[in-house]
């Protein structure tokens, strides 16, 4: 039991943070990308992002796992993040550090999606049960390219946003 919760029950639980955490990211970061902060969603996206890190800490660890690994490296960026819209309120270069935070912030979670897609999901599996198959590398690597370009273009808006 985690939290009162049975293991599946808390999985559910988790898996749903996660969900708004990636949907309020897919609409906060591009709209920030795009010269626009939306409070709201921005402090949705935080918040269940680092929920979702937190909450995989709750799970039985048995050793260190990439799933561990993924937890604890996505919650030291969401410090950069949290510091850089609460703490600093994206003045100056923290826009550009909350640009390149909260997008790969955003990145790891949808990382983990991916890779748990492949696992759970039948017809994913299916290409990719192992997880080193091509259909598996072109899916995270679409994904990184992705995250890449659009870290990019959120870094340009957020020095835009510094130079007004």
């Amino acid at each position: 039991m985690i939290l009162g919760l049975t293991i599946p029950q808390f999985t559910v639980l988790h898996v749903l943070i996660s969900f708004v955490g990636i949907g309020a990211g897919l609409v906060a970061l591009p709209a920030f990308a795009r010269g626009r902060i939306l409070p709201r969603t921005n402090a949705i996206f935080l918040w269940f992002t680092l929920l979702t890190s937190l909450t995989g800490f709750l799970f039985p660890i048995v050793a260190f796992t990439p799933a561990l690994g993924t937890g604890i490296l996505s919650t030291l960026i969401l410090i950069f993040a949290f510091v850089a819209y609460y703490g600093r309120k994206l003045a100056g270069r923290a826009a550009t550090v909350y640009a390149v935070s909260a997008t790969a912030a955003l990145y790891l979670n949808m990382f983990v999606l991916v890779v748990q897609s492949f696992l759970k999901v039948p017809a994913l599996n299916a290409l990719a049960p192992n997880g080193t198959e091509p259909p598996f590398a072109a899916a995270q690597g679409a994904l990184l390219l992705a995250a890449i370009l659009f870290g990019y273009v959120a870094v340009k808006a957020s020095r835009r946003r510094i130079a007004t």
